[in-house]
């Protein structure tokens, strides 16, 4: 196992890295994380109409926003791999994968939360909601169709075809409230929007609480990928060759 685990260090590109560098970085995430709550919840002023209820903002939109950066992680990586036929791109993408269908949970579960509240129902089958849904389905489908098949190339070729088309949605989720009438609300960032500047900033903070999460996440979960595919090949060229010895 040792010789496995080295092998498969080797092949990610990623040195061993010492425990007591993973403990600060896991510390300082987490630091930035209560930081960022503190802020989401004593510092941010309360929004006039919605009341205490709106701070729920400061984790919905945050989640989202990392859910599509992992997924962008997660084309870009597909994208390459189809090119280069890299295993490298075929761990990083269902790491990104894995990452981002937690963080649209966490934003699937906290927007009826919110919107309860405010609209007085749960759920809504508008384009926004369904679409996200929508989302939330393909990428889960994506990592229950790798489990489908054992032989790690042909297990990347079509996973990463498939998590090419999944990424449709993503533009679509994001722009439907413009393109579609919705129960969801328009964006408060950006043109026409009036977010205040202390909400804004304690906005970003947030973000970056979650991205650190993300990337820890994401390079975790990449050298179990690692240690998978030298596992899978091991488990294949054996079963090889036992065929080869009881055909002789």
């Amino acid at each position: 196992m040792a010789t496995l685990s080295a092998s498969a260090s080797a092949q990610a590109g990623t040195p061993g890295h010492p425990h007591s560098a993973q403990l600060t970085e896991t510390l300082l995430v987490a630091l930035l994380l209560a930081v960022a709550g503190y802020c989401a919840l004593f510092v941010a002023p309360t929004e006039a109409t919605m009341g205490l209820i709106q701070r729920i903002f400061y984790f919905h939109v945050p989640s989202w926003w990392s859910a599509f950066v992992a997924f962008a992680i997660v084309l870009v990586s597909n994208l390459a791999y189809l090119r280069s036929r890299n295993p490298k791109w075929d761990w990083l993408g269902v790491s990104a994968a894995e990452v981002g269908v937690a963080f649209v949970t966490v934003g699937l579960v906290t927007g009826p939360i919110w919107a309860h509240p405010v609209w007085g129902i749960w759920w809504t089958w508008d384009a926004r909601l369904t679409s996200a849904f929508v989302l939330w389905v393909l990428y889960v489908s994506y990592l229950l169709l790798r489990n489908l098949i054992e032989e790690p190339e042909r297990r990347a070729v079509i996973s990463a075809v498939f998590g090419i088309f999944a990424a449709v949605d993503i533009p679509l989720v994001y722009f439907s409230i413009w393109f579609f009438r919705t129960q969801h609300p328009q964006p408060v960032i950006g043109d026409g929007g009036s977010l205040d500047p202390t909400m804004g900033k304690v906005l970003l903070l947030c973000w970056a609480a979650m991205l650190g999460i993300l990337v820890l996440l994401v390079r975790q979960r990449y050298r179990v990928e690692a240690l998978r595919w030298d596992v899978d090949r091991l488990r294949l060229d054996a079963a090889r060759n036992g065929n080869e010895s009881g055909a002789r």
